[in-house]
């Protein structure tokens, strides 16, 4: 998912004139990757977990509450940290604080603990949320202005690759153990029941234990990196002068109905993300067993991977509230398809929707801010604290799959879309603020 761009308006940089920083922003690109990675890495967790707490798609979908109510519980304090301890070391914040929420997930698969398992998924957004916080004013500053949009623009498209092979890789080392039946479970010798029940843990531990290291060493490398230092402040882009605000961000009609429609979409698209998995193995749709069925995920994400490039392009030439109402049409029509048919024609249906998800976030995003000069920043926060759709509208998606079945909850989504489409019409329009 991309949730890049928070809280990157108002800051004033102090940089070395010809500085190279080309490191450093490798660097930033892998953080990128590495929160699109592990944030999807949630679709194919779900599943698992499911089968093995013999949870209903209600419950299941907790995951994502506590992943996402993270965003909206833990941004003002990630802000309030970074401007205690600095940008850079909030960025080493973030990740220490992922990579220990990584490894809550060792003692929650060894003694089988869902409450645990959620209270880790809490830890690990987190530490992403302090992450994101404290990453997004670096790519806009680390090199020419000018260029600026193409960094964002390379730094998305990294987390759409994260997420795009997070499913691939899930599905080969969590879901390649079978999760067996509570029946077949109660049959098994005890010396075959303690193997099955090692090599189920194992598969959880040893992912999310390589991701805990893999985060320490990137949060090592950027201990002893050279970045340029950032200052919180109020700067007006045009004069370079620091500036005293006036008025509320929330006075911003357009930057309400864009923090709506940053909820909707966020809770569109991990709700549709959360039940690939299951919803492929519907026997009226593939019935794919769930290794299979995450490896088609990918194309899902790798669908939006896909549109960022394109969408970028013809961003140029078209109307972004148009090309945004175009595609929100377009995953409202899928979603509709995909409701209404069986077999490959849904299949297929549902994992297209990923393509045309791809520019939403950024446009919506961007809309959102439009006009609010030394308010962009409190806009800014506004809209990555609206992320908090993921947590709640995937749980509700849920409801709907447990009392009317999963084939016909995607009208949840498809409501999303709608608005969306409406946002870019007519609702992303800038009004002026009210005194």
């Amino acid at each position: 998912m991309a949730t890049s761009g928070a809280n990157s308006g108002t800051i004033k940089v102090k940089a070395e004139a010809g500085a190279d920083y080309s490191f450093a922003l490798s660097a930033l690109t892998s953080l990128f990757f590495m929160w699109g990675f592990i944030t999807c890495l949630n679709d194919i967790l779900i599943p698992h977990l499911k089968a093995v707490f013999t949870l209903n798609y209600t419950q299941s979908m907790l995951i994502q509450f506590c992943f996402f109510a993270a965003y909206f519980i833990m941004s003002l304090p990630s802000g309030a940290i970074i401007e205690r301890i600095g940008y850079k070391k909030g960025i080493c914040a973030g990740l220490v604080v992922a990579g220990l929420g990584c490894l809550i997930f060792y003692p929650a698969a060894g003694l089988r603990s869902y409450p645990l398992f959620l209270f880790g998924f809490f830890v690990l957004a987190s530490g992403i949320t302090l992450l994101q916080v404290a990453a997004n004013p670096y790519v806009t500053i680390l090199g020419s202005p000018q260029t600026a949009s193409s960094r964002l623009n390379l730094t998305q498209a990294f987390n759409a690759l994260g997420t795009t092979i997070a499913p691939y890789l899930g599905s080969i080392f969590i879901l390649a153990v079978a999760v067996k039946s509570a029946d077949v479970i109660a049959q098994m010798p005890p010396a075959e029941l303690l193997a099955y029940k090692a090599a189920e843990a194992a598969s959880v531990q040893n992912t999310y234990v390589g991701l805990a290291l893999a985060l320490f060493a990137i949060a090592a490398i950027f201990a002893v990196i050279k970045l340029p230092q950032l200052e919180a402040g109020c700067v007006d882009p045009d004069t370079g002068r620091e500036e005293e605000a006036h008025g509320s961000a929330w006075g911003y009609r357009h930057l309400k109905l864009g923090a709506l429609g940053i909820f909707l979409y966020v809770g569109a698209e991990v709700s549709i993300g959360s039940f690939l998995v299951n919803y492929l193995g519907q026997p009226y749709i593939g019935g794919l067993p769930e290794a299979a069925a995450a490896k088609y995920v990918s194309f899902y994400w790798g669908g939006a991977m896909v549109g960022r490039f394109l969408g970028s392009g013809l961003q140029r030439l078209v109307n972004p509230g148009k090309l945004l109402a175009f595609n929100a049409f377009a995953t409202a029509t899928l979603t509709a398809v995909t409701m209404l048919t069986t077999g490959s024609v849904a299949m297929w249906s549902i994992l297209l929707i990923g393509l045309f998800n791809s520019i939403m976030f950024p446009t919506i995003f961007s809309l959102g801010i439009a006009g609010l000069g030394s308010h962009t920043g409190k806009g800014s926060g506004i809209l990555c604290m609206a992320i908090v759709g993921g947590a709640l509208v995937p749980v509700l998606q849920g409801a709907l799959a447990d009392s009317i079945g999963i084939h016909h909850a995607f009208i949840l989504p498809l409501l999303c879309y709608l608005y969306i489409a409406y946002y870019g019409l007519a609702g992303h329009k800038p009004r002026l603020a009210l005194r």
